[in-house]
């Protein structure tokens, strides 16, 4: 995807409150960046990009990949967190809008750039940084390099007029992957104001939205909204899941609830970027990887990927989950059926150890969910004296619900299915479900 792509394709672009943004005009501010940015950024600069999605810091965020400098989108949340990554990214510059005006801040001297950088602007091309979170807390800095990763792309033979919700954030693999998909097919744009379930669906149905990609998590909660059969949903025509495993009982229910739309799960991380995936239906959880640029094993039930454009390591942490031959350690537990399809089972950091016999939280998860009154539920390890971790159960319901009645009914059936030692040891009930900013269910300890 290069910007003289973007000058042949015509009709809307960027579709953002009111405001329709053609790919014209998309270009023109592209240049008029490209014009404004050359006299303030110098070769190996690091620069944070602070904003979600919008016009403005699509078109700035374009207009630096043709620049050799390293590029970091933060999405503004707490002031600790963004100064944490600032810090860990080196970032020496930071780009802001302030209604109609651009923002230029230079908070640090060059640095000496390291190894990770110089290494992709040396070449005159532009780098990604993508963050995860770090064991120590401070964040994991992941560096891509930013102008193969948008040659990765294949041009298409023709544009496709659909129109995609941009719901991932801007410094979400998922997000990047989007936006460079989009604008590599000439396809619209549509850029939510915020992430409320209720707002989401009302842009659906007002925008005419083809192409939804989102999580689990939050496809929950749109589901869990009191008003979600009085919206008019049939301009869907997929939904692309993906960040999390997805439950099988709340892929079936929302096949039921929108039965003409298309289901795929997605897979990547942020090391390897977004694989091109086949579900086996819109009703399964087992897929394929049928991307040409991907490899990928599965040892001792782990998925292991190796990719052209994945990362070399981290900036500031040990690259553990590296091998020497190349191969990214997922974490990712998978199994696989007859045909060749893989499902993913579980993460290897949540396998729960009771007395030295595994439980997988998906086991459990899914038995749990089967009951109707069951919302969601989330499966997690707690510290136990006698036989080192026991399994507890968070599970939604709804205010109507009889807890008592509930929590007998979980015990029950996970008695009647489950081994004794998968059995939940405590139940916690809520009525919330509770999820990060990124829309995925939250982490228990």
């Amino acid at each position: 995807m290069t910007i003289s792509q973007l000058k042949a394709y015509e009709g809307n672009c960027i579709i953002e409150k009111d405001e329709q943004f053609s790919y014209a005009d998309l270009v023109r501010k592209i240049e008029n960046y490209q014009n404004e940015l050359s006299s303030e950024i110098e070769k190996g600069d690091v620069i944070c990009i602070k904003s979600d999605y919008s016009f403005k810091s699509i078109a700035i965020f374009l207009a630096l990949t043709e620049l050799p400098c390293i590029i970091v989108p933060i999405v503004p949340t707490t002031d600790s967190e963004m100064k944490s990554k600032l810090k860990a990214s080196l970032v020496n510059k930071i780009i802001s809008f302030n209604n109609e005006k651009t923002q230029i801040e230079t908070i640090t001297e060059t640095l000496e750039i390291p190894k990770n950088y110089s290494e992709i602007t040396d070449k005159n091309q532009s780098g990604l940084v993508l963050f995860s979170s770090g064991t120590t807390g401070e964040p994991k800095v992941m560096v891509h390099n930013l102008t193969e990763l948008a040659e990765s792309f294949a041009q298409p033979k023709k544009t496709r007029n659909l129109n995609f919700l941009l719901f991932l954030m801007f410094d979400h693999i998922g997000g990047i992957n989007t936006l460079l998909n989009c604008l590599n097919n000439g396809s619209a744009i549509t850029l939510p104001e915020n992430r409320n379930p209720e707002y989401i669906l009302d842009l659906i149905q007002t925008q005419k939205v083809q192409i939804l990609p989102t999580s689990p998590t939050f496809l929950n909660l749109m589901l869990m909204n009191e008003n979600f059969a009085d919206y008019d949903l049939s301009s869907l025509k997929m939904i692309t899941y993906g960040t999390e495993r997805m439950p099988q009982t709340l892929l079936n229910k929302l096949k039921e609830r929108i039965p003409s739309v298309k289901f795929l799960q997605t897979f990547g991380t942020s090391e390897t970027g977004i694989l091109r995936t086949e579900s086996k239906s819109s009703t399964s959880l087992f897929f394929k990887i049928v991307d040409p640029e991907y490899q990928f094993k599965i040892e001792d039930g782990q998925l292991f990927l190796k990719s052209k454009t994945q990362v070399k390591g981290y900036l500031n942490h040990k690259s553990d989950q590296f091998t020497d031959e190349g191969w990214f350690a997922t974490g990712d537990l998978v199994e696989t059926d007859e045909d060749g399809y893989m499902k993913i089972i579980g993460r290897m950091n949540k396998v729960i150890n009771v007395g030295g016999q595994k439980v997988l939280p998906k086991e459990v998860e899914d038995v749990i969910n089967e009951i109707p009154e069951v919302l969601d539920s989330t499966v997690f390890a707690r510290d136990n004296a006698i036989t080192g971790q026991m399994v507890v159960a968070e599970v939604v319901i709804s205010e109507e619900s009889d807890e008592k009645e509930i929590k007998k009914l979980v015990l029950a059936k996970c008695r009647l299915e489950l081994d004794k030692y998968k059995v939940p040891s405590k139940i916690i009930l809520t009525n919330k479900l509770e999820s990060t900013n990124r829309f995925k269910k939250g982490n228990k300890i």
